[in-house]
């Protein structure tokens, strides 16, 4: 509460301040008149601003036509560095042997802020060099020579002038800033410009704004043709730059302080671009300075002219501004030159005792108004603040000193060259037409290389000035950094941001964005029918990664990487396989290292009981292969677990083929055993045949044939390699052996299953026939959880990935084998280690004659 109550008070300061001062202030101050001349042989008409009078409410003049009674006048002390900048000219040219010897050149002044009346009414009392209240058309009662006319600063105003000029092809050379209206040679063809085209400045701004990352930036132009073209380029420069604009606000031409409307949703940005001259901004300039707003950054094309001249308030609207100017090497002997003007120096100058007067403490006479010399001992321009008055050459004041030289270089070459100039009779004059210097001015040069060719298009270097305004006062600008469109990509802009002061509100570079940027691991996304530059957040997407800010794209992660939890860097996946140090791996080679070393433990059982009959029932033989095969069905398994290579990967598929092809067959052979032992009690010739070649061994090595032409054929066409799967695990490259040919696989895994169900279906069949220890019924219940295993191995098996599906894999081939173990071989172990009495002939025998009685009975 205490705050709202003093800063008002506070920005009042100001205000008292000058009510103080201008209770002190002579009225000669104001009843001074406001035109002067210097005179000379050739006289220089110059017509720009130096104050202006502006009104509150209007009161209009009971008899004075477009004046107020509450009219104010108001110095803008900075433009009076343009009437210095011509005498200083007009001095070093006078002072020049080698550039019009006997030739003195003079100037004559008006000021042109008024109405377009007053401003015409100026021109033609200079060109009839007639000062009385009445004008004489075409008459001129003093001998002078006009050459040309200087106009500035505002085009309107030297647009106004140039169409009274135009009638009489009078050369006019404007200072202002370069206006294409102007350029127009049906309408203007006697009016020269002396700023270059800007034609870099919006790129200028741009590069700037995109330096410091301002992507949110608001935009000041004039209302008019001007305001209306820059636009566009700022658009254009924009959009290529990524960059929006949050608000364009165009100024009319008649500015008004209550123009509220104007300032609605300026809190959008930061920055704000403003672009124009001096004359359309001017309202603007002091509408933003009493607001006192000194939470933006201002980036300008004109340096802001107060006309306060004790203003000394602390804060200010544009301290930390920035300001693009045309680069002019700087003259020192101007500085020096200014130290030197005083009110006694130079009589004629009327401006100079108001300055005294104001600043010095001079007073003036009451008769007459002459300066006293009553001042201070060290007056001098230079000591004034910076924002009153520059000691420093401005850019338009360059302008006006090398317009100055550009006519007296035209009158200089028209002489040597005695185009069109014929002496008096008495030889003491020469005369001579100023519509004759045209053809000079298009043709001449000045300063650094600037053609006035108006056909000319110059891409200029630019300073970039930082201004110093704390305590307000101080008024420096400081150079911090350059821009130059002819320099090669990437050096057209330079900067020291070492130096650079911002506003009050900043304690480092400000920010100017309309969304908070988009950190690492995450992406930007347009909002639909906002600008570019709004936008909302998103992670990145499932590996990939964005390790800088505001991307509209994640990069993808390398498919051997894979994105930390941040997503904002790619780690390098480990090699993963089913490896023996895995749980799993080890857990699987264990099984099946046990199971083998059971199943050799079986054939050791079997061995030593190989004489007791259940051991040689059966077939005996069919029964140590089966046990061998089984251990080897057992141990292929290993092959699956351990790093892949391509010898393992081709041994995985085939001993697991043949193995189980041979054990299956095997599994055959016996099926096909126990039936012809059931028939070998009925005579017959092919039956004893079949017991005596013992025909069922030969099952074995046709089926195992077939297998190893089918696995031979796969290893001949299209064998297993490795393979990697980079996307089942998030941080692994799991590595395992791809099949090659998948039908080739599902032909081996196809066969072993037809071999299944041919030997399920002979077991099936001869379950039930009354043979001692017919193990049929095992066989076929061995090889059904054999033929299910495999069966269901498949979906499984397509279902998962990497390392499981091998798991999968050797689990299938564990299971199976020791079905076929368990079933098979398990009721003969039992009889063997548990119920020894059943495996004896006697009970074979007894048990037979009891089978035999049984049937005698039914």
């Amino acid at each position: 509460m205490f705050s709202w109550i003093v800063i008002p008070l506070l920005l009042q300061i100001p205000n008292f301040f000058c009510v103080f001062i201008s209770y002190n202030i002579s009225k000669c101050y104001y009843i001074i008149a406001e035109d002067f001349h210097r005179k000379g042989d050739v006289v220089i008409g110059a017509f720009f601003p130096i104050h202006t009078y502006y009104t509150m409410n209007k009161v209009p003049h009971p008899y004075l036509p477009y004046y107020y009674m509450d009219n104010y006048l108001q110095y803008n002390f900075k433009s009076y560095q343009y009437i210095l900048a011509l005498i200083f000219a007009i001095e070093e040219i006078n002072g020049n042997p080698n550039l019009l010897p006997n030739i003195s050149l003079g100037f004559d002044f008006y000021n042109v802020r008024f109405t377009e009346k007053d401003t015409l009414m100026n021109v033609c009392i200079w060109l009839t060099a007639h000062r009385e209240k009445y004008i004489l058309p075409n008459y001129n009662c003093e001998k002078r020579y006009f050459t040309a006319a200087l106009t500035g600063t505002s085009w309107t105003i030297s647009a106004q002038i140039g169409t009274l000029f135009q009638l009489f092809k009078f050369p006019q050379l404007s200072f202002g800033p370069y206006d294409p209206i102007l350029s127009d040679r049906n309408q203007y063809s006697s009016l020269y410009q002396i700023a270059s085209k800007s034609s870099s400045l919006s790129l200028g701004i741009v590069s700037l704004v995109d330096h410091f990352r301002w992507s949110w930036v608001g935009l000041i132009l004039p209302d008019d043709h001007k305001g209306n073209k820059i636009l566009s380029e700022f658009r254009n420069d924009m959009e290529r730059k990524g960059i929006c604009l949050a608000f364009v606000k165009m100024i009319p031409a008649t500015w008004s302080s209550h123009f509220n409307k104007f300032w609605k949703n300026m809190d959008e940005t930061n920055v704000i671009i403003i672009y124009g001259d001096i004359d359309s901004l001017e309202g603007l300039m002091r509408n933003i300075e009493q607001r006192l707003l000194t939470w933006k950054v201002w980036v300008m094309n004109i340096e802001p002219h107060f006309t306060d001249n004790a203003d000394y308030f602390l804060l200010d609207s544009f301290h930390g501004s920035l300001i693009f100017t045309h680069h002019y090497s700087e003259r020192f002997e101007f500085t020096n030159f200014i130290q030197t003007v005083n009110p006694y120096k130079y009589p004629e100058d009327i401006y100079l005792p108001k300055l005294w007067h104001l600043f010095f403490k001079c007073s003036f006479s009451d008769i007459g108004c002459q300066l006293l010399n009553n001042c201070q001992f060290n007056a001098s321009l230079d000591v004034l603040p910076h924002h009153i008055f520059d000691v420093s050459m401005s850019h338009e004041s360059t302008r006006i000193y090398n317009a100055v030289y550009a006519v007296a270089h035209s009158l200089h070459e028209m002489r040597l060259q005695e185009v069109q100039m014929k002496p008096y009779e008495n030889g003491e004059e020469t005369l001579f037409f100023p519509w004759q210097l045209n053809s000079f001015l298009k043709d001449i040069e000045v300063g650094d290389q600037m053609s006035l060719d108006w056909r000319q298009e110059v891409n200029v270097n630019y300073d970039i000035l930082n201004i110093w305004n704390l305590p307000k006062g101080l008024g420096r600008k400081v150079k911090v950094g350059s821009f130059s469109a002819n320099a090669p990509q990437g050096q057209q802009l330079s900067l020291t941001e070492q130096i650079i002061q911002w506003p009050v509100e900043f304690s480092e570079i400000p920010r100017s964005v309309c969304s908070e940027s988009c950190g690492h691991g995450f992406r930007k996304v347009i909002l639909e029918g906002n600008a570019i530059c709004c936008y909302k957040c998103t992670p990145c997407s499932h590996n990939e990664i964005s390790n800088e800010t505001d991307v509209d794209q994640c990069v993808k992660c390398p498919e051997s990487h894979y994105a930390n939890t941040e997503k904002n860097y790619c780690l390098k996946k480990a090699v993963s396989f089913l490896a023996y140090e895995d749980s799993l791996g080890m857990t699987l080679a264990s099984i099946a290292l046990c199971l083998s070393a059971f199943t050799v433990f079986v054939i050791g059982i079997f061995v030593k009981n190989r004489h007791t009959p259940i051991v040689k029932a059966n077939n005996q033989a069919l029964s140590y292969i089966l046990l061998i095969t089984l251990t080897f069905c057992f141990l292929c398994s290993l092959n699956f677990i351990g790093q892949p290579n391509k010898e393992t990967c081709i041994l995985q598929q085939t001993t697991f083929g043949v193995a189980f092809t041979v054990a299956l067959a095997t599994v055959l052979a016996k099926a096909i055993t126990v039936v012809i032992a059931f028939k070998a009690t009925f005579p017959g010739r092919m039956v004893r045949w079949l017991m005596i070649s013992r025909a069922p061994n030969y099952i074995i090595p046709i089926c195992t044939l077939i297998q190893v032409v089918f696995c031979g054929t796969w290893m001949a066409t299209s064998p297993p390699f490795i393979d990697q799967d980079v996307h089942t695990e998030h941080e692994h490259i799991i590595i395992f052996c791809n099949k090659g040919s998948s039908v080739a696989f599902h032909c081996v895994l196809g066969y072993l299953c037809l071999l299944a169900l041919c030997g399920y279906t002979v077991a099936f069949l001869s379950r039930t026939l009354p043979e001692t220890f017919n193990e049929s019924k095992f066989l076929s219940f061995s090889l059904l959880v054999f033929f299910c295993v495999w069966v269901t191995f498949l979906p499984v098996y397509h279902s998962t990935k990497g390392k499981f599906m091998v798991a999968t894999e050797i689990f299938s081939i564990l299971a199976s084998s020791t079905a076929l173990l368990g079933f098979i071989f398990g009721p003969k172990c039992y009889i063997v280690l548990l119920r020894p009495d059943e495996n004896t002939f006697n009970y074979i025998r007894n048990k037979i004659h009891s089978r035999k009685n049984k049937s005698q009975k039914t």
